[in-house]
């Protein structure tokens, strides 16, 4: 049975009666707000929307969505829309929020609407941190699943490598504990493949010994981003692990939640994490400062809870489309056609053109595997710019040194809906459609960056 507007009012009343949540109907109070997330650039139409209060709530929602063979999508924060939810029921998982530390294991239990900012003050308490990323507002499942590239990715590798247990609903509305050692298929997709195998009310993970970092940018001037770009670019090859960095070509429009001196015109921002010493960050970061006149430098040893001052995400809802490229390399003719594409004089429509520095633990693969792929990319490109009809030009030029796969957290906006295979090695993704098809055969989650079910072929003789 598929889903219909006729259908929907008779539904919510029965859903009602099964949820300690809200059921919401096109039309309701707060059923557009409810919708909203922080990036507004999908826009959902589900027939139902379920507000779920535990995850009993959630087993119970997806049961009934199982039963008519409706489409499920699933919203905590809105930071990654890709494909519209075109009908069906939108489970709201905002409110499942929940951290409990243990700082004898060093590690976080943390229910599935949490944010991550609430997980790095709790931690904090104990000297301890998670593997969050550049913006605390993210939702720390969405994040996860998808692999989690962050501050400190270098020395601990991916969000998704340091997972000890999911509890998860699957398609025909059963809940499971995933772990290394039970339901070990589904522990390992749901680890690098998104919200394709269930909606997950319950994440437990390591936390690492980290309370204070070496921190902050260094600005300069969009003219000196020939000698900032191939300064970095040398300096990334000699790092420690203990070091992560990105740089960024900033194009910020000229409003007032910006500072002056970012405002409608080009910055080179280079972000730096370290876990050392800020005398030993300073003599490692040497090189940089003396690259290009300097207009800003904010690096300080800053407590892991002022870590979101790194990269200074938005904190306000904004829509943006956003690719990415992994890339296998960086050298000096790839930095010059990067910066004929988006440097000094580029017709360039990007707000930010990102490189990530990868390699250390996140170019090896965890202690436990999962389907996190890219351990082979030395770099990830990521564009964001306000919606536009024009091609990425950035990252189709940068094409010649990319490893031919994509990030699929840094994805969003509704014409990335296909790109779901260009996020992994044919051998994982064809993994993860044979376990799709076992959870989910009738392909139930697919407002995402969809895995398609693929039954697995007969074995041969």
């Amino acid at each position: 049975m598929t889903t219909g507007k006729s259908m929907a009012r008779p539904a919510a009343a029965e859903l009602s009666e099964r949820l300690h949540g809200r059921v919401l109907l096109p039309g309701d109070d707060d059923f557009a707000l409810e919708l909203d997330g922080f990036n507004p650039i999908t826009e959902h139409a589900p027939d139902l929307i379920a507000i779920v209060a535990g995850a009993a709530d959630v087993r119970e929602a997806v049961a009934f969505a199982a039963r008519r063979r409706w489409p499920v999508s699933v919203q905590a924060t809105g930071h990654g829309p890709s494909t519209a939810a075109d009908g069906g029921l939108l489970i709201s998982t905002r409110k499942l929020r929940g951290v409990h530390i243990d700082p004898v294991t060093r590690t976080a239990r943390v229910e599935g609407g949490t944010q991550w900012f609430e997980v790095i003050r709790a931690a904090a308490e104990y000297g301890l941190a998670p593997l969050s990323g550049s913006s605390p507002l993210t939702g720390v499942i969405g994040y996860t699943l998808g692999g989690g590239l962050g501050l400190m990715a270098r020395k601990y590798g991916y969000a998704a490598d340091l997972v000890t247990a999911l509890e998860i609903v699957t398609a025909d509305g059963q809940a499971h504990r995933a772990t290394a050692g039970h339901n070990t298929d589904l522990f390992w997709a749901v680890r690098g493949g998104k919200g394709n195998f269930g909606v997950v009310t319950a994440v437990e993970f390591e936390l690492v010994e980290v309370a204070r970092l070496y921190g902050g940018g260094l600005f300069f001037a969009g003219r000196s981003a020939p000698e900032v770009l191939h300064t970095w670019r040398e300096w990334t090859a000699s790092l420690p692990e203990e070091l992560t960095s990105s740089l960024a070509l900033l194009r910020l429009p000229d409003i007032e939640t910006i500072p002056p001196f970012l405002r409608g015109r080009l910055t080179v921002h280079i972000r730096i994490a370290y876990l050392g010493t800020a005398e030993e960050g300073d003599r490692l970061v040497a090189p940089l400062r003396a690259a290009a006149p300097l207009v800003a430098d904010t690096l300080a040893e800053i407590p892991y809870t002022r870590s979101a001052e790194i990269h200074n995400d938005p904190t306000e809802p904004i829509p943006y489309g956003e690719r990415s490229m992994m890339l296998r390399v960086l050298d000096g003719a790839a930095v010059d056609v990067l910066l004929g594409l988006a440097g000094p004089g580029a017709d360039c429509i990007d707000l930010v053109v990102e490189l990530r520095h990868l390699g250390g633990a996140a170019g090896r693969l965890p202690e436990v595997p999962n389907a996190v792929d890219h351990r082979d990319a030395a770099f990830a490109l990521t564009t964001l710019s306000f919606p536009d009809d024009r091609p990425p030009l950035v990252v189709d030029g940068m094409a010649p040194w990319s490893t031919g796969r994509c990030y699929l957290n840094f994805l969003s906006s509704p014409d990335t809906t296909d790109f779901a295979e260009r996020g992994y090695e044919p051998a994982t993704f064809a993994r993860l459609a044979e376990i799709k098809a076992r959870y989910d055969p009738h392909n139930l989650f697919r407002f995402n960056h969809n895995i398609v079910p693929r039954p697995a072929g007969p074995k041969g003789p």
